[in-house]
């Protein structure tokens, strides 16, 4: 198995087109964290013009926070989460504690989870490729002629996907930190935490990386249902049009049908797991471990097509 990942990562390395992705990944996390530094630099000219009071922020927070929670109709994990923020505001002013700057250098580490929407979309046209471009291009004869079983051949691939989601995720923040480290100032803030039980100040490379896998689940599950397009219809735009159409229209879909109960159970309500860390949900009442169970039943299923239709296509004819 391990000589098949080994061929399989050779020959996407080979094409020229891998090494354009990765530079297309570059420029645009280099780009995009210019951009935000040109941003800051426009808000900072405007604070010092009217400068703000961080203690009238954090009392303006706590009061929408406080109105927050007397609404009756939120479930517990909303109200749990509003009681952790109303405890962190409270403890910032008894405390004198600076809230943490959105543009400093701790900020912007801890929040990776742009780069996930570049590298999925250059994930996804490997994935929808990978065993599509066998029969385009007449090799699958020659592949499945080979003394390897088909499922193992499969398995390669599909694991070689993802190992380059990984890479390029890799690389994505490596090239995020140097830019990062190069243009912002570490900030003079606090980015506190209720952990349950005290208030206590959030850890910035855990809560970093953290995000940076919850991105990647996103990467995963959209390079998957691609990969199960391209092997079943042999069709790589097929499988690149549909995933393209789940990553941008799919959270629209959870929206509109939020009001039922069928909304709990799409794929596009659990692709994006960050929900769970940012507050903003598609659908109220779902929890981590829930959204898990709902994404393994789908990847399960696309999987079982995957092998399935693999494994029994007949390619003689």
């Amino acid at each position: 198995m391990l000589k098949l990942i080994q061929n399989e990562w050779m020959k996407l390395w080979h094409k020229k087109g891998t090494w354009v992705m990765v530079a297309i990944l570059i420029v645009l996390t280099a780009g995009m964290i210019s951009l935000t530094k040109w941003i800051d630099i426009q808000n900072t000219k405007h604070a010092a013009e009217n400068p703000p009071s961080w203690q009238e922020g954090v009392q303006g927070e706590l009061a929408s926070i406080q109105m927050r929670l007397a609404d009756d109709s939120l479930t517990k994990a909303q109200r749990k989460k509003l009681e952790g923020e109303e405890k962190v505001a409270e403890y910032r002013l008894a405390n004198e504690i600076e809230p943490e700057y959105s543009y400093s250098r701790e900020a912007m580490i801890k929040d990776p989870s742009g780069l996930g929407g570049t590298v999925l979309l250059l994930t996804v046209i490997v994935a929808a490729g990978i065993v599509a471009s066998e029969f385009s291009q007449g090799t699958i004869k020659m592949l499945l002629t080979r003394p390897v079983k088909r499922w193992k051949i499969l398995t390669s691939k599909f694991l070689t996907v993802n190992l380059f989601g990984i890479f390029l995720m890799l690389i994505g923040y490596a090239v995020l930190i140097l830019m990062v480290s190069l243009l912002f100032k570490s900030g003079t803030g606090q980015d506190l935490v209720w952990n349950g039980k005290e208030v206590v100040e959030a850890s910035v490379w855990g809560e970093s990386l953290y995000m940076l896998l919850l991105s990647f689940g996103n990467v995963f599950i959209t390079a998957t249902f691609a990969f199960t397009i391209g092997s079943v219809f042999r069709s790589s735009s097929l499988a690149i049009g549909l995933s393209l159409f789940i990553y941008f229209s799919g959270s629209m879909i959870s929206a509109l049908l939020s009001k039922y109960e069928i909304a709990k159970y799409l794929l596009f309500t659990h692709m994006d797991l960050t929900q769970f860390e940012t507050g903003y949900m598609l659908v109220e009442d779902i929890t981590m471990p829930f959204s898990l169970a709902v994404l393994a039943v789908y990847i399960v299923a696309f999987l079982v097509i995957s092998y399935t239709t693999f494994v029994k296509r007949d390619v003689t004819a």
